[in-house]
């Protein structure tokens, strides 16, 4: 089945997609992966009071560097911070956690999924890099090694997987309730997952420039597929027992 013939089986669903003030390339690139799989999306600017509830997926994309502050650093490189769009993902992802939406990470999105879970992260990764250099966008020519089952693994149906990198930054300490799930060449982290019940995956990569490629838009065919089934658990009737008052799960009492 394709993914076009896909989109159109879909239940209505609404993908939040955090990143800067001004949308770039790779925002519509996302908005279009996600599309083709008949998610609808909602950009997320810095300093919007999203209600995360009110969404069935979350998306943090790619962009500037996280402020060391967030994770007990101050900085060491010269980098553009955000500090806005830092507290917009903070407050995101405590209410993405709470209510237990599917959350996918893309670079920097990846980054800060590790430092929300108490994580750290090398402010500057290239001196340290023997056998990985920057890749262009569109050429997915980065070696990456999925290193354990999980979500990723299934997905790709590969050991070993091409991607592009343009990173500075890498995850140094691994934060709480997660598991390493890709490493380049050098060994630096490339994907991270939840371990919990929550849908939750982060990727180093920038798979929205690799769409033409099967394997990177099936992260996105996944991460809709997963926000559709948590919809559909939303939906739920009250399931009512004689005798008994009506009950609802734990997702309908807190949307």
């Amino acid at each position: 089945m394709s993914d076009l013939s896909e989109a159109e089986e879909r239940p209505g669903l609404t993908i939040g997609i955090s990143g800067p003030a001004r949308k770039s390339l790779a925002h519509r690139l996302i908005g279009l992966g996600l599309r083709l799989h008949g998610a609808r999306t909602h950009y997320i600017r810095p300093g919007a009071r999203t209600d995360v509830s009110l969404l069935d997926g979350l998306v943090l994309s790619g962009g500037t560097h996280v402020h060391p502050e967030r994770y007990g650093q101050y900085p060491e490189v010269t980098a553009r911070y955000d500090p806005a769009r830092d507290a917009t993902d903070q407050h995101l992802l405590q209410q993405a956690e709470r209510v237990g939406i599917p959350v996918l990470g893309i670079c920097r999105g990846a980054q800060f999924i590790n430092v929300f879970h108490g994580g750290s992260l090398c402010q500057n990764v290239t001196p340290l890099r023997v056998n990985t250099r920057h890749r262009p966008l569109l050429l997915p020519m980065q070696r990456v090694r999925l290193v354990k089952t999980g979500r990723l693994a299934d997905l790709m149906h590969s050991p070993v997987i091409g991607a592009n990198r343009i990173h500075s930054q890498t995850i140094k300490r691994l934060g709480r309730d997660l598991q390493v799930t890709a490493v380049d060449n050098d060994l630096f982290v490339q994907a991270i997952e939840g371990t919990g019940s929550q849908w939750l995956m982060g990727v180093q990569w920038h798979p929205e420039y690799l769409l033409y490629h099967r394997g990177h838009r099936h992260i996105f065919r996944q991460f809709v597929l997963s926000a559709q089934q948590f919809k559909l658990a939303r939906l739920e009737p009250v399931q009512i027992q004689p005798g008994l008052t009506p009950t609802r799960s734990p997702q309908e009492e807190n949307p």
